[in-house]
């Protein structure tokens, strides 16, 4: 009797799952009945079919078709309870699509997932790797590397192939660089080196760890090419950075004759992306159409982004038109190109078409319009950000407070570091270094120093900023104590580091310590000096009356002078009188830009001031024939957190008359002053 209220029970609630809030009591009964029959007197009776012997049944059970079919967790465990009644659970196979299920959905359970892997009798290197999937997926890699460890102390059951390359693509970060080396010690001990899966999975971490020649060494020693190796180097050192690397690959894949396919075309075009090689560009994309290659939404995504960083709107957009189906990077590619190059209202006509709502291609717009300069525009763009109902991240709030320094917008970056604090986003690396350059460019640098010493963690960038900002300030000797705890606690300085350094030496006179950081940068850093290194040290030189060795540093550049450097010694021969060089430098400066009024009116100014009154004539009539006029000057003022601009003679402003009379007055004033 017993007996057949179970079969009734059991085969009357069989399609009963489907109904959410029924479930759960029924569930919870089924689990109760099934736990009193296993402590039973009476459980001898029930003889649960031998479901080792007839595998073939197994795997068309019904049951385990309904676990390919659930949509929860809950559902999932309804079938369950009636596979513990069956004896199905004891089944391995039957229990790992249980565990694939908690481990690898939409509705994923980690840890109800290990409490069924834990239990299996018979236990399968399949149940073991979709767990660890499922940890690995999550973002959980401790957790994953945890239950490896847990499956290796069983002794029960090894890994297999399969288990090694999940664990390999876990450690595709810096930080498990050592954890990586050790998976690929494993691979040897089981005698998996000879996989092809596991091959392109060691390849694929080394070059993420950074280990390039040990990638090499892997690939060029091994017999176990097909494409995916190919495409394993070329995505490894594109990703890395890698791109000319990346090439050469490709062009030895071409020499052995290996056909790419759409994911090696991703990696090149990604490559021509990087280098800004419209061309190289062009090149892949006619191969795409000439073979056909299917142009899959991430290979066109590809072609729009090289497209667009190399200026080439129109192929972008066309390829963008022609899309069947458009992702949120499609939008936001097409978002940020218009924006960077200025056309705003075309950037925004997209930008509100964008089915999703999403603060992705927010900030791509607003990041456009920094690249831009076009500082006001993001910070408007911030506020309707807002009005739309869409949350900023920390992203948005990098992008604002680069547009408050480029405008020296103080009380605005103020009010956003206040927003920061009162959403509760925690100061990382990113967001606390432009907190901290916002403050040094907006002129407050005691702030900029405060924020500095709160971020919990610092880069190079950090590091930079700060020293930038004091340089900018005139604090060159504090400047240069920060560089040197910079280097005592084992950050590695690059150019934009030095370049902070030199412009704190040029503003603070020290030619020594110039001479010093600018022959370190090479020998002792390994940081090839460019232009703009060069540039401050002819700056510095040139102010300290060194205008031999200025020249001399000049004519022996790797590299042709441009304007600024040769503009930094022409201005110091023209505040120390020496005609000879002022002349030699300007008529170098004059070739490489004949326009520029600023060079014809300082050459004019360096003549009169030797009383050769003959040549500043003559310069200045060149500079009218040639039809060059003087560029006029610009300011900005903030006033209760708008940023208002004047050109010379501007009277666009509404206030225009009141400005220019309170201006008359001031310098009224000002010249009372002089004569009292």
């Amino acid at each position: 009797m017993i007996i057949l209220f179970v079969y009734n029970f059991r085969y009357r609630y069989r399609y009963r799952y489907s109904s959410n809030s029924n479930s759960i009591p029924m569930a919870r009964n089924l689990g109760i009945l099934v736990s009193w029959f296993s402590t039973s007197s009476l459980s001898p009776i029930v003889k649960p079919i031998n479901w080792n012997t007839t595998h073939s049944f197994v795997k068309g059970n019904p049951l385990l078709s309904l676990v390919e079919r659930c949509k929860s967790l809950v559902q999932l465990k309804q079938i369950q309870a009636q596979m513990v009644l069956t004896g199905l659970i004891d089944n391995g196979f039957a229990a790992s699509r249980l565990v694939a299920f908690c481990a690898l959905s939409d509705s994923r359970d980690l840890d109800y997932c290990t409490k069924i892997l834990y239990r299996i009798k018979e236990h399968n290197a399949f149940s073991w790797n979709a767990t660890i999937r499922g940890y690995v997926e999550s973002g959980d890699v401790e957790g994953g590397f945890m239950l490896y460890k847990r499956m290796l102390r069983g002794g029960m059951l090894k890994p297999d192939n399969h288990t090694f390359p999940l664990l390999l693509k876990a450690c595709c970060c810096q930080s498990l660089n050592y954890v990586g080396l050790s998976i690929l010690g494993h691979v040897l001990k089981f005698g998996f080196e000879c996989d092809v899966f596991i091959h392109n999975a060691s390849i694929t971490m080394l070059l993420s760890i950074g280990e390039l020649s040990a990638a090499y060494d892997v690939f060029n020693k091994s017999r176990l090419r097909d494409l995916v190796t190919w495409n394993s180097m070329i995505t490894g050192c594109v990703k890395r950075g890698l791109v000319n690397e990346a090439i050469k690959i490709y062009r030895e894949m071409e020499a052995k004759r290996v056909k790419p396919n759409e994911i090696t075309m991703i990696g090149m075009i990604s490559s021509c992306s990087q280098l800004q090689d419209l061309n190289l560009g062009r090149e892949f994309h006619c191969y795409i159409e000439e073979h056909d290659l299917k142009l899959t939404i991430p290979l066109a995504n590809a072609l729009m982004d090289m497209y667009v960083k190399c200026g080439e709107l129109l192929a972008a957009r066309a390829l963008f038109d022609n899309m069947e189906q458009k992702t949120l990077v499609s939008w936001t590619t097409m978002v940020l190109g218009y924006a960077r190059f200025g056309f705003l209202d075309v950037a925004r006509e997209i930008l509100y078409k964008i089915p999703e709502k999403s603060v992705v291609p927010w900030n791509a717009i607003i990041s456009g319009c920094v690249q831009a300069k076009h500082s006001k525009e993001a910070l408007a763009l911030f506020h309707e950000m807002q009005i739309s109902m869409v949350e900023p991240d920390k992203v948005t709030m990098v992008n604002c407070l680069s547009a408050c320094s480029q405008l020296g917008a103080l009380d605005v970056g103020t009010w956003i570091h206040h927003y920061i604090e009162r959403h509760n986003l925690s100061l990382d690396v990113a967001l606390g270094t432009a907190l901290v350059d916002m403050y040094a460019k907006c002129g407050n640098i005691a702030r900029a120093l405060q924020v500095f010493e709160e971020i919990p963690q610092r880069n190079c960038l950090t590091w930079t900023s700060i020293i930038c900002g004091l340089a900018l300030h005139g604090s060159a000797r504090v400047a240069i104590s920060y560089f040197s705890k910079m280097i005592n606690i084992g950050i590695m300085p690059d150019e934009i580091t030095f370049l902070g350094v030199l412009s704190a030496c040029c503003h603070g006179g020290l030619v020594e310590e110039g001479r010093k950081y600018f022959s370190e940068m090479s020998c002792k850093f390994n940081v090839s000096p460019k232009l703009k290194h060069y540039s401050c040290m002819v700056d510095l030189l040139g102010r300290a009356g060194h205008l031999e060795e200025a020249e001399k540093l000049l004519q022996n550049m790797p590299m042709p002078a441009d304007a600024a450097v040769l503009g930094a010694l022409f201005f110091a021969c023209r505040v120390h009188g020496n005609v000879q060089i002022g002349e030699r430098v300007a008529l170098k400066l004059l070739e490489i830009d004949p326009h520029d009024s600023g060079n014809y009116v300082l050459l004019a100014s360096m003549y009169s001031e030797a009383k050769m009154w003959k040549e500043a004539r003559s310069a200045r009539i060149i500079m009218k024939e040639k039809g060059v006029e003087k560029t006029p000057g610009c300011s900005s003022v903030e006033i209760n957190g708008i940023v208002h601009e004047f050109m010379v003679r501007d009277a666009s402003h509404p206030q225009s008359e009141w400005i220019y009379e309170c201006l008359v007055s001031l310098t009224k004033q000002l010249e009372l002053l002089e004569f009292t």
